[in-house]
């Protein structure tokens, strides 16, 4: 009998998360015989054999790990929905750490729905002294519950499907900002994005600016390729990056009222990088327009 959960993982040279999720995967309140674990290796530099010996250790052959040639976590995903065999689709990220009780949950949950989202928590090295990006982090990332109800999209690092919907909507779309590319075509093919809030996995916040930045630019590649499909994309694009610009005002008093951050040198802190970001994105969005 086939397992009732497909939980995908893209990987990419990232073993020491990677085997922290599997971890977190092997303890899960469902039974194991009840979901499989696909991890799709995205051209990793340790080969295909390391990273099969590390799951190995960790699962005890319980995952299989597949390889997804064509370079891309879009691309990664899309070929562990090829090997899957179940009628639910759980995708996570390799650095996610699921609570103990995400796929019972998402389970209960997709009885329900088609198509769910669930909470993604910002995870801190040391919450009682972050680095000013973590700080930043842990106000403003992965609030999945704000991108579920207002902006109908679920981040992939906490996404579940019905095998029905993938097949009806499609692959993931490399290059553009493919989780909210593919929740939208989903609800343009007519089929409802839930949130649950108890199906929760753990998301790493980043910690230094070069991962902050570089997470940035790759958002706003991707988010420009998707913009510009759009008629008159080129004025929509440069009126959004004023708006995220000017946006750096009302979000200072976000974080000054925020109850995420305790000491007010972490809220100064990160206000700091609040308007270097903005600024950063703000001349990566008219270079890449500029470029193009």
């Amino acid at each position: 009998m086939n397992p009732r959960i497909s939980v995908v993982i893209p990987h990419f040279n990232d073993l020491e998360n990677l085997k922290i999720c599997l971890s977190c995967l092997m303890n899960q309140t469902l039974p194991l015989d009840q979901f499989e674990i696909i991890v799709a290796d995205n051209n990793s530099s340790l080969g295909l054999d390391a990273v099969r010996s590390v799951v190995t250790e960790i699962t005890n052959c319980k995952a299989k790990v597949i390889s997804a040639p064509i370079q891309g976590a879009a691309e990664a995903r899309n070929a562990g929905v090829l090997v899957s065999q179940s009628e639910i689709l759980a995708f996570i990220d390799s650095d996610c750490q699921p609570s103990e009780d995400w796929l019972e949950n998402g389970l209960r949950a997709m009885e329900q729905a088609k198509l769910v989202g669930g909470r993604v928590r910002v995870l801190l090295n040391n919450p009682d002294d972050p680095h000013p990006v973590e700080a930043f982090e842990s106000v403003f990332a992965f609030n999945n519950q704000s991108y579920v109800l207002k902006k109908q999209f679920s981040v992939t690092a906490n996404l579940w499907v019905s095998r029905e919907v993938f097949n009806v909507v499609g692959g993931f779309r490399q290059g553009v900002s493919e989780d909210m590319d593919w929740c939208h075509r989903a609800i343009a093919a007519g089929y409802s994005l839930v949130y649950q809030d108890d199906v929760c996995v753990g998301h790493p916040a980043r910690r230094t600016w070069a991962e902050l930045a570089r997470k940035w630019q790759r958002l706003t590649r991707e988010s420009y390729h998707l913009i510009r499909e759009r008629r008159l994309g080129y004025i929509l694009w440069m009126m959004r990056n004023w708006v995220v610009l000017l946006s750096a005002l009302p979000h200072t008093l976000v974080i000054l009222n925020s109850k995420k951050l305790s000491r007010l040198e972490d809220r100064l802190r990160a206000i700091l990088i609040l308007f270097r970001l903005r600024l950063y994105r703000f001349f990566e969005a008219h270079r890449l327009m500029l470029s193009d």
